[in-house]
């Protein structure tokens, strides 16, 4: 691995956590924030499940123009944006102007979200690119990791607002990584043939592919069964279980650990036994953990040990999925990767708010519907991946440049 490759996985890989950052430093504030904010559970909740919808909307303005024009011109412009949309949270006086501030938040972060994926597949295509995708997931499965234990830590210190001027820096560094660090790889003379007819063009093929479809949904309902958990995860473990924020964070970083300690295994798996067998192996261990948890408190269990098993098994087989989805439903779509890249991502956001928001009506911060909510999600991607992904002779070609 050469120190360019790690250096771009490294600089991409922070411009994505900037939303996920948004997210997952919020998550221990929600008690409090609606305390302070004399907001109930669902108002604080919809500033969460609002972050998500925008985020996923917005995805297919970015890829268009990142086609039209370029990388790293919608990169600078949404840094922008996230970064202001910060600073309007850190000062919201009343719950209802944080869920806008939110929404102008997540309108900037959505570009680190589709962008990267974009200059991935410029980049490499095979087994080069699941191998920068996984890397790039690393630096973002971080963000579990720190960012909740770093949001308790500031939270304790300088209250909720300061996890929104933690946010703004981030937002800056990101801005200066991008400006420095990062060359354009949307050439003047691929642009050339770029518009927003070609865009709307481009939308149309992609709805009409069963494949990219397919994989793309997949992913969907992995990153659902997720949103669910960040959605009610607090709750369950702060008020159901009675930790306390710090100890919430680090039973959140465990699934995180799980989540990028396997990812990391994609790239060498998929160049062994191609990325079709991988997707189909991972997906259905995905389900059978899940399921199998979310039966046991059917049962009668509730003890948190057990509940944070077989999440740590599950999402481990999730961070298998999601890289090599990702790159499988790409691959075909080099010439308009930033408009099949912001489809997929919209969609899966789309779906994950849709799902959380479902969720929200049975879920009572408790943990048995909170995990039948996940093992219907990892469900749903089993059944999809049957219809979907076929084990093909032989292996994907190698990367190309």
């Amino acid at each position: 691995m050469t120190p360019r490759f790690l250096r771009i996985a490294i600089v991409l890989g922070l411009i994505t956590a900037v939303g996920p950052f948004a997210i997952d430093m919020y998550l221990p504030a929600l008690p409090s924030i609606g305390g302070a904010l004399n907001a109930s559970p669902a108002a604080v909740q919809l500033s969460l499940m609002v972050f998500f919808i925008t985020l996923g909307l917005c995805q297919l303005v970015y890829g268009p123009l990142s086609d039209i024009f370029g990388r790293k011109s919608p990169i600078y412009v949404g840094l922008a944006i996230f970064t202001v949309g910060s600073i309007g949270c850190a000062f919201a006086p009343t719950i209802d102007v944080l869920i806008g501030f939110r929404i102008l938040q997540a309108l900037g972060a959505c570009a680190g979200m589709v962008v990267p994926r974009a200059i991935v597949r410029d980049m490499h295509t095979g087994h080069d690119a699941t191998r920068l995708m996984s890397l790039l997931m690393l630096v973002v499965s971080i963000s579990p990791i720190l960012a909740p234990l770093t949001g308790s830590i500031i939270i304790a210190a300088f209250g909720w607002r300061g996890v929104f001027w933690a946010l703004t820096v981030a937002g800056g560094i990101a801005f200066v990584l991008a400006a420095t660090q990062l060359k354009e790889t949307r050439e003047a003379h691929h642009r050339a043939d770029s518009s927003w007819g070609t865009a709307f063009a481009a939308y149309r093929k992609l709805f009409t592919d069963p494949e990219f479809l397919g994989l793309t949904f997949i992913g969907a309902f992995g990153l659902s069964s997720f949103f669910v958990y960040l959605s009610n995860a607090s709750f369950v473990i702060i008020n159901h279980y009675g930790l306390s924020p710090t100890m919430f964070s680090l039973c959140f970083a465990l699934n995180a650990a799980a989540f990028f300690g396997v990812n990391q295994l994609a790239a060498r798996l998929t160049a062994r036994y191609g990325l079709p067998r991988v997707i189909r192996v991972s997906v259905t261990g995905f389900a059978v953990s899940m399921t199998v948890g979310a039966a046991l408190f059917i049962a009668g269990t509730d003890s948190l040990p057990v509940m944070m098993l077989f999440l740590f098994i599950g999402y481990g087989f999730l961070g298998l999925v999601l890289p090599t989805t990702a790159v499988l439903s790409l691959e075909s779509h080099g010439a308009i990767a930033g408009t099949a890249s912001a489809l997929m991502g919209a969609l899966q956001f789309v779906v994950g708010a849709a799902v959380m928001a479902l969720s929200g009506l049975f879920t009572v911060g408790a943990p048995k519907p909170m995990l039948i909510g996940i093992a219907a999600c990892a469900i749903t991607a089993y059944v999809i991946v049957q219809f979907t992904v076929r084990v093909e002779a032989g292996r994907l070609p190698a990367a190309a440049e």
